[in-house]
């Protein structure tokens, strides 16, 4: 593989809503050299690629930042970093304005005022957002853009970053990006469970595909803390198609309603958990499908769905022409997803402090990747993306020189060395293929560790043999072979995606209660326990085992 050397002030890892908005920031206020790094293309890559209908995370007239939080409290029982969660809602209307500015189409009501959609969310013509982060992304002099660039592993010596490695997932070329400071922006953790979807269809899931747990991962083997994976989330979606049902649901007042047409939504609760374990629970015990009962809305309303899904899920909008029965001639059928790991949802993700710093010095994170702050959604990461960058700016009028650059160098020719080891091709190593390994993988986590096979539940003694058939897949990723660089990208893929079940798995192991159900619905204890009222953190040591850590509320 031929070696690029670049040495930057600041590395952006992963160029989706986060790490376009922090590059954006950063270059306004500073003239240090960023760099980020994107695996695809910043113009369309990551959760908003396709677009959004909506910014569900907004102070709304008449509400105060303070009601946020403790909307986001609630919905997760509890268990949030209420400082992470002030600091975010404080700069939500300030970030929303700026996307205005950027070019975002933001509806108005007849004073003139942003549209509302429910009590926390505005309405938006969202389907060019990314086009326009990429734009302000690139705009800044001192920003380079690395396209196709597939960063795999920090280098840290003693808790401190001094960059990471990648390669280009079509060229033959091995990165070695040196940086002062480091910002992790590379979103939360798709495909680790069997879908709803399998075989051809299964990329049709809620959580953006090609979001494989990669920061979680090269966090965890830097020895990061990190915080909450127990926190699955579960999205309750449009059946098949996996669109959103959020939208029906406050955009239409549609109520969830089983086979007979009765309302079961207020029977288990409101919040998102809630919602889906009411499903699981009503089809489970014989009264499915279930529903949003849409039947008999306006035409109006039944136009206004037609175009919000056309702007991020156009497939319901065509299931619907298709059918020829559109949301006011018959109720919509929903379904849980498959669990994903995502700290823009639920907590999960990195251990940081009030200015996005993690466990690790130089190390910040930002978006679905960074834990305890829930319900963050595109305005959320923006924020952190925007305090992240504020912080890193401070620290790097401190730091002024690169470090360890010997060391760097060490680690930088293991690494080449390992890429190319794969690249040897398939024919010369492979037992199984990385497809095949990752099937291997969605049915032992469906199946062992809470999937939608077993209704989410899951118990200690499953969990146990999740673990250790996880371990025997970790073991033949050596095997593996690539004949070109978008085979080694899966190859790396299947990695991550290993690393970061056995920290889920350690994690719902070590909650030894149900406080979200169907989140973690744990079978060998059904019940909450205020015991539990506390943080579930994890660190891997030098052996590859997560130690757990337990931590009083903030």
């Amino acid at each position: 593989m031929e070696k690029r050397q670049i040495k930057t002030d600041f590395l952006i890892i992963g160029g989706g809503t986060a790490g376009c908005y922090a590059a954006y920031v950063m270059s306004k206020k500073s003239d240090v050299k960023i760099v980020i790094a994107e695996k695809a293309n910043i113009r369309r890559s990551g959760c908003l690629a396709a677009g959004v209908n909506a910014l569900n995370a907004y102070i709304t007239e008449g509400k105060k930042p303070e009601d946020y939080v403790e909307y986001a409290k609630k919905d997760a029982n509890g268990i949030v970093r209420t400082d992470l969660l002030l600091s975010m809602s404080q700069r939500l209307n300030h970030v929303t304005e700026e996307l205005e500015r950027l070019g975002l189409v933001i509806l108005k009501n007849e004073n003139g005022k942003y549209a509302a959609r429910g009590t926390r969310n505005i309405k938006i013509n969202g389907e060019n957002i990314k086009l326009l982060l990429a734009k302000a992304a690139s705009s800044g002099k001192n920003v380079t853009i690395l396209n196709h660039v597939n960063i795999t592993d920090y280098v840290v010596r003693e808790n401190q970053i001094l960059g990471a490695l990648g390669f280009d997932v079509n060229e033959p070329v091995f990165y070695e990006i040196q940086a002062k400071a480091v910002l992790c922006a590379t979103g939360g953790a798709a495909g680790l469970y069997r879908p709803n979807n399998p075989g051809f269809s299964r990329h049709k899931m809620w959580y953006c595909p090609f979001n494989t747990g990669a920061g979680y991962a090269m966090g965890l083997l830097a020895g990061a803390e990190m915080t909450s994976f127990e926190m699955r989330f579960i999205a309750l979606r449009c059946k098949d198609t996996i669109a959103p049902t959020g939208t029906i649901a406050q955009g239409a007042g549609a109520k969830q309603v089983n086979a007979r047409g009765e309302i079961y939504e207020k029977k288990y609760g409101l919040t998102t958990s809630q919602r889906v374990y009411g499903t699981v629970t009503e089809n489970r015990e014989g009264r499915g499908p279930c529903y949003l009962h849409t039947k008999g809305i306006t035409q109006a309303q039944e136009q206004d769905l037609y175009k919000a899904y056309l702007n991020m899920a156009p497939s319901q909008t065509l299931k619907w022409l298709e059918e020829g029965k559109g949301p006011a001639m018959a109720d919509v059928e929903i379904e849980g997803t498959e669990p994903y790991i995502v700290g823009g949802h639920t907590a999960s993700g990195y251990w940081v402090d009030d200015q996005r710093r993690t466990t690790v010095r130089g190390l910040f994170a930002a978006g679905d990747v960074a834990g305890g702050c829930p319900q963050k959604y595109v305005t959320g990461a923006l924020a952190e993306a925007e305090i992240a960058s504020e912080a890193a700016t401070e620290y790097l009028a401190e730091c002024r020189e690169f470090l360890f650059s010997d060391e760097f160098s060490q680690a930088s020719e293991q690494k080449q060395k390992e890429y190319e080891e794969h690249l040897k091709g398939k024919e010369e190593r492979e037992i199984l293929s990385e497809e095949q390994l990752e099937e291997a993988m969605q049915k032992i986590m469906d199946e062992y560790a809470g999937g939608i096979s077993s209704g989410y539940q899951y118990h200690q003694a499953g969990l146990f043999i999740a673990d250790q058939k996880i371990k025997k897949l970790q073991e033949l990723m050596d095997t593996l072979g690539a004949n070109d660089m978008d085979e080694l990208m899966r190859i790396y893929e299947i990695r991550e995606r290993l690393i970061v079940c056995r920290a889920v798995i350690a994690h719902l192991l070590a909650r030894k209660e149900t406080r979200w159900h169907s989140f973690a619905e744990n079978a060998d204890y059904p019940q909450e326990d205020s015991a539990w009222l506390k943080y579930v953190n994890s660190k891997m040591d030098e052996t590859g085992n997560l130690q757990m850590i337990y931590r009083d509320l903030v």
